[in-house]
């Protein structure tokens, strides 16, 4: 091989890796779950939308892409706070979350790839701070869902503002002393107390009542029938006054055919009528 065909080999050899590199530099792919932002000159071009997943032609050595992930992230921070009644909480915070997936050019420009250092760390423990200062120690216990959504809506209103969408955020964890919790627990219980008694309370008059009623029902249903055999004498003995006879037939109503072995006088037959 002479030297002539040696450096036509060689040139051919340089023009293929600068083929090589020229197309390398002009098709990028991004992957699954993320965003890619265009830069130009290394100079964000908000005009450009985001590129989705997938192979992408851009201009060589002038443009290059940053992946962004888009999926649901965790981001899980413990800080400490006072309570409305100056009791320290201790408060662990979890924060669902991913970049909004049209505005992640927006995101890099403003704030760069460190956006949960320099954004979600310091807004998650200024507003459990901000929240946690609105409740007494104990109602950050009986009223938690309530402090859980005014920490969501606080936290998502923020950071919004940055283009970062809030999925969920849990309170996973809240803290107190010792001593605290202790008297928290001791209230609790003595107002369970409480309560019971007050339902055996009701429960006991709601009673009371039952018997009243029934034992007035009683009484009523004595006098009924106290009126009703008073009703029963007074017609037997208007009956009697304005027919004598009746209580011959009453007595008749009585005999069993048997002479009795005791007779009046003038020798007649005295029939006794038994009582009931």
């Amino acid at each position: 091989m002479n030297v002539g065909t040696v450096k036509g080999v060689m040139i051919g050899i340089v023009v293929l890796i600068i083929l090589g590199v020229i197309v390398s530099s002009a098709v990028q792919i991004v992957d699954a779950g993320h965003r890619g932002v265009l830069l130009h000159w290394n100079a964000v071009d908000l005009n450009i939308q985001p590129l989705t997943e997938g192979l992408h032609f851009v201009t060589p050595f002038a443009d290059s892409v940053v992946q962004m992930e888009i999926r649901t992230l965790k981001f899980v921070k413990a800080t400490s706070s006072a309570s409305k009644d100056l009791q320290t909480v201790s408060t662990e915070i979890t924060v669902n979350y991913h970049p909004a997936p049209n505005s992640v050019n927006i995101l890099f420009q403003s704030v760069g790839l460190d956006y949960e250092n320099r954004i979600i760390t310091p807004t998650v423990e200024e507003v459990v701070k901000q929240v946690t200062a609105n409740y007494n120690a104990e109602e950050l216990i009986t009223k938690r869902p309530q402090v859980k959504s005014d920490i969501e809506a606080e936290i998502n209103k923020r950071l919004i503002d940055f283009n970062i969408v809030t999925e969920i955020v849990s309170i996973t964890d809240f803290q107190f002393s010792a001593l605290f919790a202790q008297a928290i627990e001791s209230k609790v219980e003595a107002e369970q107390k409480a309560f019971k008694a007050e339902n055996d309370l009701k429960r006991i008059e709601v009673e009371a009542r039952q018997h009243a009623a029934q034992a007035e029902g009683i009484a009523q249903a004595n006098v009924v029938q106290a009126n009703g055999e008073a009703q029963a004498i007074k017609i037997i003995n208007n009956a009697l006054s304005s027919h004598p006879e009746y209580l011959e037939w009453l007595k008749t109503q009585q005999w069993d055919g048997k002479l009795p072995l005791v007779v009046g006088e003038g020798g007649t037959p005295f029939i006794a009528i038994p009582t009931q």
